[in-house]
C-alpha cells in the first residue's frame, strides 16, 4: 500500500514512517524541515521511501504527491505555545491553511482514508477528568485553536466531501527522537538535553501538575489502527489513562531540579479518558511509565546527537510568555 506522512521527519511521524517501511509500504514524506529532522529518517534505509522538502501551506508544491496514494496521516504542523502567541499568523498558515491543502489534495485524488494528528490541548483546562471526548473545547493559546480549527475542518470535509477521515487527539506524547530544543518543547526532550548536559530539570511551576504521558510506539499503534478504520467523522482521544507528575518523572530520570513560574493557561492536570477508543478501535496502550523511561535513558546515545536546548533561552522565553498573557 502507499502511504503519505506530513511531517514525517519529526517525533511522532518518524515513528509511523519506520512502522510503515517495515511492513513493506511504500511511503512519501513531506516535511518542510523547520522542526523535523533528517537523521529521524536516515537509518531507514529502504528505496520504498521517498523524502520531499516542502511546506503543506502551498498546494500547487504539494498537491501532485498524492497521486496514487491510498492513505494519509497528517501530522505537520507548528508547535509550542509561546512561538504561537508571538506570531499567530504563521500558525494559522502551517496548522489551518495547511491543513485545507491536503484535504484538497486528498479529494482530488481519491484518498481512501486521512487520520489527523489533532491536540488535547484544545479542552484548554478541563472541567471534569478523566477527560472525554465529548468535553467541552476551550483552547487557551493559538497553537491549540489552530490544531482545533484543522480538527474541525478534517470533521466537515469528511462529512460534506465523503472523505474518509478520523482524528487523535494525542495527549503529552514521549519518547526517542522527541525535540530536544525550545524552552517549552516536548517535556522529556528537554529534561533529557538538560541531563545530556548536567543541567537540573527546569520544571515549570511547583512540579505537582500531572500528566497523561503516553509512549511513542502506543500512539504509532493507534494511528495504524485508526488509518484501518472503515467509519468516517470520527473523533478518539489517544492516552495512557494514567496520570504522573512532573515531580515524579524528575526523579525517575534522576537528576536536580530547578523550578521557572507557572505559565497561564495551562491546565494543572492531562488525563485521557480513553474507553472510547478502546472499545472502538481495540486498542490500548501498552508501555507504561517507567518502562519507557528505561527506553528512553537506554538510548542516550542517540540523545547526544540531537539539537542540544539551552538554558539561556529561558528568561527571555518567558518574560515573552507573561508579557502576551497579562
Amino acid at each position: 500500500m502507499k502511504y503519505l506522512v506530513t511531517g514525517g521527519a519529526g517525533f511522532i511521524g518518524s515513528h509511523i514512517v519506520e512502522a510503515l517501511i517495515k511492513k513493506n509500504n511504500d511511503v512519501i514524506v513531506l516535511d518542510n524541515f523547520s522542526t523535523g529532522r533528517k537523521n529521524n529518517l536516515e537509518f531507514i534505509k529502504s528505496k520504498k521511501l521517498k523524502i520531499i522538502k516542502v511546506d503543506i501551506s502551498n498546494y500547487q508544491k504539494i498537491e501532485k504527491y498524492f497521486y496514487k496514494v491510498q492513505k494519509v496521516f497528517h501530522l505537520a504542523a507548528l508547535a509550542d505555545i509561546v512561538p504561537s502567541i508571538e506570531n499567530p499568523y504563521s500558525y494559522f498558515d502551517s496548522n489551518v491553511v495547511g491543513t485545507i491543502n491536503v484535504l484538497r489534495a486528498s479529494l482530488k485524488h481519491k484518498i481512501k482514508k486521512l487520520v489527523y494528528s489533532a491536540s488535547s490541548s484544545c479542552y484548554g483546562i478541563p472541567q471534569s477528568y478523566p477527560t472525554k471526548e465529548n468535553s467541552k473545547i476551550q483552547p487557551q493559546y493559538p497553537y491549540a485553536l489552530t490544531k482545533w480549527m484543522g480538527e474541525e475542518l478534517v470533521m466537515h470535509w469528511s462529512k460534506l466531501y465523503k472523505l474518509n477521515c478520523t482524528s487523535l487527539r494525542l495527549f503529552n506524547v514521549y519518547g526517542t527522537r522527541s525535540r530536544t530544543s525550545g524552552t517549552y518543547g516536548a517535556m522529556f526532550g528537554v529534561f533529557l538535553a538538560q541531563k545530556l548536559n548536567r543541567k537540573p530539570f527546569t520544571i515549570v511551576g511547583d512540579g505537582n501538575q500531572k500528566r497523561d504521558f503516553t509512549y511513542v510506539k502506543d500512539v504509532v499503534d493507534a494511528f495504524i489502527k485508526a488509518s484501518n478504520l472503515r467509519k468516517s467523522e470520527k473523533v478518539f482521544n489517544v492516552g495512557s489513562g494514567k496520570t504522573v507528575s512532573v515531580n515524579q518523572v524528575a526523579s525517575y530520570l534522576k537528576g536536580k531540579k530547578v523550578f521557572i513560574k507557572k505559565r497561564p493557561g495551562e491546565p494543572d492536570v492531562t488525563f485521557a479518558a480513553i474507553k472510547k477508543i478502546k472499545k472502538e478501535l481495540k486498542w490500548h496502550p501498552k508501555i507504561s511509565i517507567n518502562k519507557g523511561i528505561n527506553i528512553l535513558l537506554e538510548s542516550l546515545d542517540y540523545w547526544k546527537k540531537a539539537p542540544v536546548w539551552t538554558p539561556k533561552k529561558i528568561t527571555k522565553e518567558t518574560k515573552s510568555w507573561f508579557k502576551y498573557l497579562k
